[in-house]
């Protein structure tokens, strides 16, 4: 039984930690970059 819980907080713990990362459409160039156009910046991932 403790090992299940600990497998369920370890999993609530995961989706807390990667919550904060969104992805975002837009094409890249070669160099895995894009245009920001609100901002007039460069993008690279």
């Amino acid at each position: 039984m403790k090992k299940i819980i600990a497998a369920a907080v370890l999993a609530v713990f995961g989706v807390i930690a990667t919550a904060p990362v969104w992805a975002h459409s837009g094409g890249t160039d070669k160099n895995g970059c894009h245009m920001n156009h609100k901002t007039g910046t460069r993008h690279c991932h």
